[in-house]
């Protein structure tokens, strides 16, 4: 074998995962997969959701692959580095790919890897291999574009960026016979009721929120011809029969062009899979509100972020909070439901943004909303704004960005109490406003435990010292 390309994820190590249980594939590997083997080499795929560290270290000793790929992001990160010396005593040459290890790869070649692929991997891939199979102790790499490596004096190089796919309508389908795709529609069906299958549309965003990563495809979008995906669609719909699908595109419904033709083509062909996906607020109007009906739209998640505009302007959102709520509005009463995401303590963000984003919730109304903290990822805006603040929690490899703190902040514990008000605050309205009022009254008392720990968390930072983002950490504005 010449490469195994290997997602690091286990499933059985993530409890919060387990609870949720929405797993999907690791489609970047399978696209990789799929080149690669139409360009002849021999590639294997090890997807490590349901299976075991064990069971990955069984394969490496029975099949001895010349080069082993791990894929790295925040989730995988230190799986993948603990795996390193078990794909070392293999012979292995190891090159680490995906989002995480272009902006920190000195760290990650010293701690193993040989070979940083920084972008899109198929093309660099397509040139690396080989030359890693052919000579295996080969350090001669700079002609291959898209690489980080030490030479072999030690130095390390970094090679010109690759140009980016320019046509994704000849890349062939994600490798999907690779995997056990069965047993991700076994857990969803087994938790959900209904199993879920995964595509993309589209690579990449052009779009400038200043946390938000974009390391592997850069700020451009390219996007597949209607006709391809509503191929591929047809296929997934006849191997695999799901009960609905994930267009895991960043802005599901960003080209309105696209958006339109592809229901027709959808249409056509009279396939309708109830589906969910991402999108921003202001690229929801309403023909295409009524478009995402016809396709089957079950559920859209909106970046919401912040009911503050000072804050979404502060994340270089370019988007409004009524932008927000009129597309949620436009939605729902089409009988789409709607998801918002939510980050809590970005840089700069106060009490009365927190009591916003509460008002704003309330007055939105979406079906369900995740809150995350914000976390500066090394290569963003948001990192160079606040780097010389950024305390780091330990070693590289037992940590990862989302463990960074920003100096001046509360802590977890402060976010833990804040999380608690916004959810159980909301709640409390939604009871309230339905006539279930014991249900109002547990949300009432939970909301209320979660402001006075937010209040005696900040009472205790300003005991240590630490400038606590704004006053009354107890109040909640009225609704406008």
């Amino acid at each position: 074998m010449d490469l195994l390309l290997v997602h690091p994820y286990f499933l059985a190590d993530d409890p919060v995962e387990r609870e949720i249980m929405r797993p999907y594939p690791p489609l970047g590997i399978l696209y990789l997969s799929s080149h690669l083997r139409r360009a002849g080499l021999g590639v294997g795929v090890f997807d490590g959701t349901f299976e075991s560290v064990d069971a990955l270290v069984a394969r490496l000793e029975r099949e001895r692959p010349a080069v082993v790929g791990l894929y790295c992001n925040l989730m995988t990160k230190r799986q993948a580095l603990r795996l390193i010396p078990a794909c070392r005593r293999v012979g292995a040459r190891i090159v680490l790919g995906g989002p995480d290890p272009p902006y920190h790869a000195d760290e990650y070649l010293a701690r193993g890897a040989d070979v940083i692929v920084v972008g899109e991997g198929e093309r660099t891939l397509e040139a690396l291999v080989p030359r890693l199979v052919a000579r295996p102790g080969a350090r001669d790499l700079a002609d291959i574009a898209g690489l980080v490596y030490r030479d072999e004096t030690g130095a390390v190089v970094r090679t010109p960026p690759r140009a980016l796919l320019p046509d994704l309508d000849a890349q062939p389908w994600p490798d999907r016979d690779a995997i056990d795709v069965e047993a991700y529609l076994r857990a969803w069906r087994a938790r959900h009721g209904a199993g879920s299958v995964s595509l993309v549309t589209a690579r990449g965003c052009p779009y400038t929120c200043a946390w938000c990563s974009r390391s592997v495809f850069g700020d451009t979008h390219r996007r597949r011809s209607p006709v391809r995906v509503a191929d591929e669609v047809a296929h997934i719909v006849e191997r695999y029969r799901p009960d609905r699908l994930w267009y895991a595109d960043d802005v599901f419904t960003i080209h309105h062009g696209f958006l339109h033709a592809y229901a027709a083509e959808m249409a056509a062909r009279n396939l309708r899979v109830p589906f969910e996906c991402i999108s921003r607020a202001e690229r929801i109007t309403e023909p295409v509100a009524d478009a995402l009906v016809r396709l089957g739209c079950a559920r859209l998640w909106i970046g919401s972020e912040s009911g503050s505009q000072r804050v979404l302007d502060a994340m270089d959102r370019r988007v409004s909070v009524e932008q927000v709520r009129r597309a949620a509005r436009m939605l729902q009463t089409r009988g789409i439901r709607v998801g918002m995401f939510i980050m809590l303590g970005y840089d700069g963000e106060r009490h009365e943004d927190l009591a916003a984003t509460v008002a704003h919730l309330k007055r939105s109304s979406p079906d369900e909303f995740l809150t995350t903290v914000a976390y500066p990822i090394k290569g963003t805006p948001y990192y160079e704004s606040v780097k010389d603040r950024l305390v780091e929690p330990g070693d590289f490899a037992s940590t990862t960005d989302r463990d960074v703190d920003v100096a001046g902040r509360p802590g977890p514990r402060y976010y833990r109490f804040a999380r608690r008000w916004m959810t159980a605050e909301v709640a409390r309205h939604r009871h309230w406003h339905g006539g279930r009022y014991a249900r109002a009254a547990r949300a009432a008392v939970s909301a209320a435990v979660g402001r006075v720990g937010m209040a005696l968390t900040q009472s205790w930072l300003g005991h240590r010292g630490v400038v606590a983002p704004g006053p009354d950490a107890c109040s909640l504005k009225p609704e406008a």
